[in-house]
């Protein structure tokens, strides 16, 4: 029986093993609560500390303290928007986005509506990239925060983010970036990129799941979103998961010293799948041609539906994705999708492959032969 091949690194990414024996020797000994000052809590903030310089190093802050730990990307994203906007209110009550932001962004952003926010949604090209103009004309001088991802998700298309923040930064506005699908795959620096407030996932860098974090630029003011203790400079209360901020922060400083030859190994199997699979008849590439995440390959295929491709393609031994795995449950058509100016049953037809570590090129003839099948097979069954 063949070995199953894993493609959605996206929607949740194996621990990488060096984090995996990291833990296993973490710790030696008891660690205590770093809210203590007895030995044991020193002990443990000493650990939070070592963490906060690795996590901080890889996106190029130069303060560790700019680097609060929550407990993922969805945490990061609401205390960035909601505690942004609400901490800075008084400076403006309006919030821009781009329409293919992720939906943790995007719900937060219009749930600020309700506190008498308004909304501004940016549109994108064909590829999913940001207009710039359009950009322009919607942020003004209300503006508190602007989100803009450094690379969509669903898609894989990376944002001219140095742009994006003259435009922001030019109005006297703070710009937040979701970096949670970028971050160890292309080279980030918030200071040379003009980043406020960056978001992370300790699990797409090769962390344990529950754990992430939220960059601050020194200087910018933002609210706790929940409410308790003084932990993580009082933005996000409750004791912190010593453990897996520790295994966040060894997996931070593997991506930053492995990711130059792993995005270049990865790229070459992208290259070649897309290849393949576009060969396909009325199959199609989503997103950027180039200027995309090197692990990201994302199809649209006319005529069948993206559940139907996952669950044969699951039957064949290899797990892929069809859009955003915080959306792909209701069914219904990616906005991403359907925001770079797809039809409804357009959008319904994707298909997304995530690599990782463990995919070699020598799986491509099995993965681009086994959506030949799918899609052949689909298709003489279908209504459509």
């Amino acid at each position: 029986m063949e070995e199953r091949i894993y493609l959605d690194h996206a929607a949740a990414m194996p621990v990488h093993p060096e984090v995996a024996r990291f833990g296993r020797r973490f710790p030696d000994g008891f660690v205590g609560n770093p809210s203590t000052i007895y030995q044991e809590g020193l002990q443990a903030q000493e650990t939070l500390a070592a963490a906060r310089e690795k996590v901080a190093a890889l996106v190029g802050a130069s303060a560790p303290d700019s680097i609060i730990f929550t407990g993922g990307a969805t945490e990061s994203n609401n205390i960035a928007i909601r505690g942004t906007a609400l901490r800075n209110r008084k400076s403006g009550k309006n919030v821009v986005a781009s329409t293919i932001e992720h939906i943790s962004v995007l719900n937060p952003a219009k749930d600020l509506q309700k506190s008498g926010f308004s909304l501004t949604l940016a549109p994108v090209d064909r590829y999913g990239t940001i207009d710039l103009a359009a950009l322009a004309a919607a942020v003004t001088p209300e503006t508190v925060v602007t989100s803009v991802h450094y690379a969509n998700n669903e898609i894989g298309t990376i944002e001219p983010i140095r742009e994006v923040a003259e435009i922001v930064h030019d109005r006297g506005g703070l710009l937040h970036v979701d970096a949670a699908d970028a971050a160890g795959r292309i080279p980030i620096n918030v200071k040379r990129d003009g980043i406020d407030l960056l978001t992370l996932s300790g699990n797409q860098l090769g962390g344990p799941d529950g754990i992430g974090a939220l960059y601050i630029r020194p200087g910018v003011r933002v609210q706790p979103v929940i409410v308790g203790g003084g932990q993580e400079r009082g933005l996000r209360p409750g004791t912190e998961n010593v453990f897996s901020i520790a295994c966040m922060g060894e997996a931070a400083r593997l991506a930053k010293e492995e990711m130059p030859e792993e995005s270049k190994r990865l790229a070459a199997i992208r290259d070649r799948l897309i290849a393949g699979i576009t060969e396909i008849e009325e199959a199609y590439l989503t997103g950027h041609p180039t200027m995309r995440l090197p692990h990201h390959a994302s199809f649209r295929f006319s005529r069948i539906e993206g559940e139907s491709i996952q669950l044969a393609m699951n039957l064949l031994g290899i797990a892929v994705a069809t859009g955003s795995a915080c959306t792909s449950r209701t069914l219904e058509a990616s906005h991403v999708l359907l925001a770079i100016g797809l039809a409804h049953e357009e959008a319904h037809g994707s298909m997304v492959a995530t690599l990782g570590r463990e995919n070699s090129e020598d799986e491509v003839p099995r993965i681009v032969g086994a959506i030949e099948e799918t899609v052949k097979r689909l298709r003489a069954i279908t209504p459509l």
